[in-house]
Formats: C-alpha cells, sequence, structure tokens
C-alpha cells in the first residue's frame, strides 16, 4: 500500500476532529451570544425600571414602595453581575474552544499537505516508471542494424 494511501484514514480522523471541534465552536459562540443578549435585556430593563422610578419618586411615593423598588433594584443589579460572569465564562470558554478548533484545523491543513505531497511523489513515480518502460518497448520495435 502506498504510503499516501495509508495517511488516508489518519487524515479522514483528523478531518472529522476538526469539523467536531468547528461546530463546537459554533454552539459556544451561540451561547455566549445568548447570553450577551440577556444582560443587554436585563441592563436595559434595569435603566427602564430605575426611569419610571425616578418619574414616580418626582411625584411622590410612600415609603414602602420606596423600599420596593431598593430591594428589586437590588435584585436587578444582582441578576446583572451573575449573567455577567456568566458572559465571561462563556466568552472564555468559546475562546478556549475556538483555539482547539484552529489547532485542530492547523493539524488537518499540514496532514493533507503531507498527503498532497506524498500522492504528487507517488504520481511522479509512476509517470517515470510509465515513461521508462514506454521507452524500453519504443527500443525493443525499433530494428536493430
Amino acid at each position: 500500500m502506498k504510503r499516501a494511501k495509508r495517511l488516508e484514514p489518519v487524515q479522514h480522523i483528523v478531518d472529522e476532529a476538526q469539523k467536531r471541534l468547528a461546530m463546537s465552536v459554533a454552539a459556544f459562540e451561540k451561547r455566549l451570544l445568548d447570553g450577551e443578549k440577556k444582560l443587554e435585556e436585563l441592563v436595559r430593563y434595569k435603566a427602564e425600571y430605575e426611569q419610571g422610578f425616578q418619574q414616580r419618586a418626582a411625584g411622590g411615593i410612600g415609603v414602602m414602595e420606596m423600599r420596593d423598588y431598593q430591594a428589586f433594584l437590588a435584585r436587578l443589579a444582582e441578576a446583572i453581575k451573575q449573567q455577567e460572569a456568566l458572559v465571561n465564562r462563556a466568552r472564555a470558554e468559546h475562546e478556549a474552544e475556538r483555539v482547539k478548533w484552529q489547532e485542530a484545523l492547523k493539524r488537518s491543513k499540514a496532514l493533507g499537505h503531507v498527503v498532497e505531497r506524498w500522492q504528487a511523489e507517488e504520481r511522479h513515480v509512476t509517470e517515470r516508471r510509465e515513461q521508462r518502460e514506454s521507452d524500453e518497448r519504443a527500443q525493443r520495435k525499433t530494428p536493430r542494424p
């Protein structure tokens, strides 16, 4: 069996691993984007709620209502803090997975280049052998004086 042919199963395995990592990167990216979207929604909601609180406070509100507003704002701030932590973790996981995928892609391309080079060498050897055989046949057919 030729060298390039022996490497084909290895190349297939490496290519499949690279494809799986690419899909994993996409899943991590989706998780990151979803987390960022949720964070943006929380921040926007908190800003709207604070604006509503300021408008109501300008018109005068009771102590209990003010405490409820402050408690809810504190819970929103905590939710934002937790969501920021989730987004940061998702960003780190996405980056780590992207790095693994890039390394797998490099390995896949390098192996592909080796296989291509070996195939080219094998074609060259085959062409030289065929040319040599053709030359030998041509010499046998020509009459000798």
